[in-house]
């Protein structure tokens, strides 16, 4: 494979994107918790819940702040290694991401002031307010960002200028509400809450083997555990949807994933094997035969990756592994689930045992599923960067770049590697020290001070105290 500007920009634009999306995938799901936890608090007056808001929102500020920042690196690429992409879809792209900004953007910036510096200055209703709108900012932002990525997968309410090839929207409705995105909007919602489950299941699972086991420990495993167990099933579900419009409106990328090079009737699962694209078959093969029927709802042939010409396939080794690790690291995280509910209920959630070394290196297991799912979605999409529709036809990839010098992308592409490393590990490790300490390491909170006039005490005694007279006090 040549190193040329179209291949350094795309990873390029993988490496940023790759960094960012672990941070809003967190932040979405950190969010709700934090929700939860103060409206726990106001409902019960347990002083627990308000121990867990207090201690997670730091890791909340951090991460919100490096996924902004790494957010708006990629927006820039738009613009200088997508420039021809910008051009050509930006009047259908644009408008999305500009109602991300209106709506999301501003509702997080009005209210997250008030979530993270208003617990003293604020009635608990109103600061229960702001840090709701600031999860519901973060829903919204996801429904922007998905809906605009879905509409490249799945183009739909729209059409192509004849003269300049740009194209331009027909119905904002249909552009919104694409084929792929309702499917889509639900997996990756459901992504973020249990990544955000994983990595505080695996801090409180840190914090019982260290000895620290507290009651907001104690809560936080159990929260984690049951909502991994809870929303698993859901997330397999979510993903089987959203294959089943994959298979309908990208079956190349259904192909790749399948690991299919024929197309029959009814097709086996492919457990394992090693693509060969080369000679268009698959090496050292694991199969389920004629599973499909229980995968797809088709009356149709399943397309193998024969029936498309070579030029048109995404690459398969790539697509077919990242599925398979995405469903792996799933499958793992709902073995977690459904185990710490039965520790739970056995007792025995609090005792130090293998369940909790197994949940300390898998609370990375999210960000991988996470990962690797966008690769099968963005991957899966090649060689297009908006995919073909019936009667209309695609913009590929090769056609999107800007026309930039292979010197520019690579030391920009070196730059960022730098940078990211740097900040982004920094700022990442120092998330994981607060996560993990224990919460008797939490500093006190200050006292609740009141505003007095002058000369009141603050005692015990809620009496007058007595002020010294500036007048010269008669002789005796």
């Amino acid at each position: 494979m040549e190193l040329d500007a179209l291949i350094l920009s795309r990873l390029q634009f993988a490496f940023v994107v790759a960094f960012h999306i672990l941070f809003p995938a967190f932040t979405i799901g950190l969010a709700a918790f934090l929700a939860v936890c103060e409206g726990l608090w106001l409902w019960t007056k347990r002083d627990v819940f308000k121990r867990l808001y207090l201690h997670w929102i730091k890791i909340f500020a951090l991460a919100f702040a490096m996924g902004v920042v790494s957010g708006v690196v990629m927006s820039y690429q738009f613009g200088t290694n997508w420039s021809v992409f910008s051009d050509k879809a930006g009047s259908v792209i644009g408008p999305l991401l500009g109602y991300e900004v209106l709506t999301a953007f501003f509702l997080e910036a009005t209210f997250l002031g008030v979530m993270l510096f208003g617990w003293k200055r604020v009635g608990n209703k109103l600061h229960f307010i702001s840090t709701l709108a600031v999860a519901i900012g973060t829903t919204i932002s996801a429904f922007w960002i998905l809906s605009a990525n879905s509409w490249m997968q799945t183009p739909a309410g729209h059409a192509i200028d004849a003269e300049t090839g740009n194209y331009y929207a027909t119905n904002f409705w249909e552009v919104i509400f694409n084929p792929s995105f309702p499917a889509r909007y639900v997996h990756m919602m459901l992504a973020a809450f249990i990544t955000t489950a994983a990595v505080i299941l695996a801090a409180g699972a840190w914090q019982v083997i260290r000895g620290h086991s507290t009651e907001p420990t104690r809560w936080q495993i159990r929260m984690a555990a049951g909502t991994l167990a809870v929303l698993m099933p859901l997330q397999i579900w979510a993903g089987h949807w959203s294959g089943e419009i994959a298979h309908k409106h990208q079956p190349a990328k259904v192909a790749a994933i399948e690991g299919w090079w024929e197309t029959a009737d009814v097709q086996g699962t492919v457990l394992f094997a090693l693509p060969d694209e080369e000679n268009e078959r698959n090496i050292a093969e694991v199969t389920l035969p004629g599973t499909s029927p229980y995968l797809f709802s088709s009356k149709e042939p399943l397309q193998g990756l024969k029936a498309f010409a070579e030029e048109d396939r995404p690459p398969v080794w790539i697509v077919f592994w990242a599925f398979r690790i995405m469903v792996g690291a799933g499958l793992v995280m709902l073995a977690l689930g459904v185990w710490g509910c039965v520790l739970w209920w056995r007792g025995r959630i609090d005792k130090p045992g293998f369940f909790h070394w197994i949940s300390v290196p898998a609370g990375a297991l999210g960000f991988i599923s996470v990962v690797t799912g966008w690769v099968v979605a963005e991957v899966g999409r090649q060689p297009y960067t908006v995919y073909v529709t019936e009667g209309v036809p695609g913009l590929r990839t090769e056609d999107s770049v800007a026309p930039v010098a292979y010197g520019q992308v690579a030391t920009s592409l070196l730059v960022f590697m730098i940078v990211y490393a740097i900040i982004f590990t920094a700022g990442t490790i120092y998330m994981a020290r607060i996560a993990t300490r224990g919460f008797e390491d939490d500093a006190p909170e200050p006292p609740e001070y009141e505003h007095r006039p002058p000369g009141w005490s603050l005692g015990a005694v809620d009496e007058p105290a007595e002020v010294p007279s500036s007048k010269p006090k008669p002789a005796e």
